[in-house]
């Protein structure tokens, strides 16, 4: 079993109550994630979903969105949650939607998991199922260098704003906005 599976595994029960509802977002953060996954025709997927939050707010704005998720148990939760929502378990490392297909992504507080040597096949992994136009939407831990953090969960990391930017840059996706909010 993978360390942040085993970690979220272990913790779900703590997360969904501290996270399970969109009530318990920033409205800014319900802004900026309907600004840019609203208007997608198409498929939108939510990778690293946790317990379905997100997956259930852009589906209630009528977003076709899947969330997917290594943890089961958030995937239970959500599938019990927002019943009208799809949910999937599975990794964002290794996506099965074909090439090509994908209208959006969002990576919610999800990428902070990934080790910096694995960021670009994770990356590329996301380029090959995005359609030309598709719109990805990270949010992250901005820090002054990369570096990690002890995260309440699982191990993660800060990222420089300007360094992931260019790590997304080489992975094929433009910058269209940029956001930074203190605490």
């Amino acid at each position: 079993m993978h360390e942040i599976e085993l970690a979220y595994r272990n913790a779900a029960d703590h997360y969904i109550s501290l996270f399970g509802s969109s009530a318990h977002v920033h409205p800014d953060d319900l802004a900026i994630i309907s600004r840019h996954l609203s208007i997608r025709d198409g498929v939108v997927l939510d990778l690293g979903c946790g317990p379905g939050h997100l997956t259930g707010y852009l589906q209630s704005r009528e977003v076709d969105v899947i969330g997917i998720d290594l943890v089961s148990e958030f995937v239970d939760h959500a599938r019990a949650t927002y019943p009208n929502a799809r949910f999937e378990r599975g990794s964002m490392r290794e996506l099965t939607a074909s090439d090509g297909s994908v209208a959006g992504i969002l990576a919610w507080y999800s990428l902070i998991h990934v080790m910096p040597d694995d960021l670009d096949d994770v990356l590329a992994e996301w380029r090959r199922v995005m359609r030309p136009g598709g719109r990805l939407l990270v949010g992250f831990f901005d820090g002054d260098q990369r570096t990690p953090f002890a995260h309440a969960v699982a191990p993660a990391h800060y990222w420089p704003a300007d360094e992931l930017a260019a790590r997304l840059s080489l992975a094929g996706f433009d910058e269209v906005e940029r956001e930074q909010r203190a605490g």
